[in-house]
């Protein structure tokens, strides 16, 4: 065949017959190159291999999948991972590590408070006849799987669940929160106000068990230390709330009785530096500020740099999608390490 032709073919979407007449070989060769490489000598695959790149040839899943050829398949449900800035890097993660291990990916986003939407969710990763799961969340939280996907081997990546024994890889928010705390003890801070995200959100007893932990050592003077909670409302979304105690205490005392503001995100942290701003307070000489999740890596944007904590969501994904491709067997919940990114906003 000429080059000609095979610029021709271009326009074209390429066919597996193409493939196999570009490199001189039969239809079933071409498919052991695509799926059974070992089986091939050297020599034969190289020169599939070129038709392919010469070609721009993409193979047909859909297609092989009707044929009952589905191995090495990944689906992942996606609890509105794909549509927020936030938690996004576990797709990536997941998309990245399954190339590299020669397996494929798709995902479905949702969302859990639509049963229509979910339910033809499951059905579409079902049709798609998956080797695993990945139920992908974009903040931690429990989590329903599915019936009809109790049936694939499942991975959870940061989310957890109580319906059946399966692994799950979440931020170690402890260790996380623990880290900004020390820092803050080994600075000297002795009076922090600490603005949560709600309550009841599982990072949160994690955070304030880690950061308590790290200020209450045996070797801190406890008596010297004074900590004030505020936590917001339950199940909100809308974090300047987040902020709104420490509005009410500025309008309340000309001056604050505190030396550092630990944000539960970075979203609480960026309305805490517009206030402290406002009223005069410079950061970190009057006041520091801490942050927590480093979301696409935005402590480089505040003024000063935010000291703040990284949530590992590419980890998460990474992980989640190994133990997969790995045919892990544990149930474990893994907590995977919260690096400390370090600005000068204390």
């Amino acid at each position: 065949m000429g080059k000609s032709a095979v610029r021709n073919r271009r326009v074209f979407m390429a066919s597996l017959k193409d493939v196999a007449q570009l490199a001189g070989v039969s239809l079933m060769t071409v498919s052991r190159a695509l799926n059974n490489p070992d089986k091939l000598s050297d020599k034969t695959y190289q020169s599939v291999k070129r038709a392919i790149d010469q070609l721009g040839y993409v193979p047909n899943f859909a297609a092989q999948n009707i044929r009952g050829v589905t191995g090495k398949t990944i689906g992942v449900l996606s609890l509105g991972t794909a549509t927020t800035p936030f938690s996004v890097e576990i797709l990536l993660a997941i998309e990245k590590t399954v190339r590299k291990f020669g397996w494929h990916s798709y995902v479905i986003n949702t969302f859990e408070n639509d049963e229509a939407e979910m339910e033809q969710a499951v059905e579409q990763l079902i049709s798609h006849r998956p080797n695993g799961i990945i139920i992908a969340r974009n903040g931690l939280k429990i989590v329903q799987v599915p019936e009809k996907l109790r049936q694939f081997p499942i991975a959870l990546a940061n989310c957890v669940t109580e319906d059946l024994p399966v692994a799950s890889y979440i931020p170690d928010d402890y260790q996380g929160q623990y880290k900004i705390g020390k820092l803050l003890v080994e600075k000297g801070y002795k009076k922090p106000l600490f603005l949560h995200i709600p309550h009841n959100y599982i990072a949160t007893k994690a955070r304030k068990k880690g950061f308590e932990q790290a200020f209450f050592a045996e070797e801190t003077d406890k008596s010297a230390v004074k900590i004030s909670h505020y936590f917001m409302q339950a199940d909100g979304e809308d974090y300047f709330e987040g902020a709104k105690p420490l509005i009410d205490l500025l309008q309340r005392h000309k001056k604050l009785d505190y030396d550092v503001i630990v944000c539960g995100n970075d979203r609480i942290a960026f309305v805490a530096y517009q206030l402290m701003l406002s009223h005069g307070y410079r950061i970190p000489e009057d006041i520091a500020v801490t942050g927590y999740d480093n979301m696409v890596g935005i402590a480089r944007l505040f003024i000063p740099p935010l000291t703040t904590v990284e949530l590992p969501h590419y980890a998460m994904g990474e992980q989640a999608a190994l133990h997969l491709i790995e045919e892990r067997e544990d149930t474990e919940c893994h907590k995977i390490t919260c690096p400390l990114i370090m600005g000068e906003s204390c």
